[in-house]
């Protein structure tokens, strides 16, 4: 189940924002110099007309992840879909279901067309799970984005709404 952030997400968020090992390997953003009053603020301007950042929850309400719509475009009506969620989480079908919410959310409430993603293309775990929740593939930049001193390639993803 998905839900708007509250202030009270705010020390889970940081447990996946610090886990250096996590991150490193699929954000370019340094979440690890998180803190709560910077994860405060992210909460309190994560609903906008560009952004609908959503908390992933489980049936007690305790956070779970974030999947969020970025990039809003009513001109293209199209957006950029992302979605992390805690180790705790993985493996309970918890992203899945908030993936097709989101989804239903920007189809049907936002109106949009297109949602899209990039990934680094070495993530094959993402990469099938995307591809699983309806992505399709559409190619690869190559040497994209410079991580670590090192060039990765991204792979990009997308879903048109009447193809859902």
């Amino acid at each position: 189940m998905i839900r708007r952030l509250e202030r009270k997400d705010a020390e889970f968020m940081l447990e996946w924002m610090h886990d250096k090992q996590d991150i490193r390997r699929a954000f370019r953003s340094p979440f690890e110099k998180s803190t709560v009053e910077s994860v405060t603020a992210f909460i309190d301007n994560s609903f906008t007309d560009a952004n609908r950042h959503f908390a992933i929850v489980n049936d007690a309400d305790e956070y779970l992840g974030t999947v969020s719509l970025k990039n809003i475009s009513q001109e293209d009506r199209s957006a950029e879909y992302a979605i992390v969620v805690r180790k705790s989480a993985r493996g309970t079908g918890a992203a899945k279901l908030a993936t097709e919410e989101v989804l239903d959310y920007a189809f049907h409430m936002l109106g949009l067309h297109r949602v899209y993603l990039n990934v680094l293309a070495k993530n094959e775990h993402a990469r099938h799970f995307y591809t699983k929740c309806g992505f399709e593939y559409e190619g690869t930049s190559k040497d994209a984005i410079l991580l670590d001193g090192r060039y990765e390639s991204l792979a990009w993803y997308g879903l048109i709404r009447d193809k859902k």
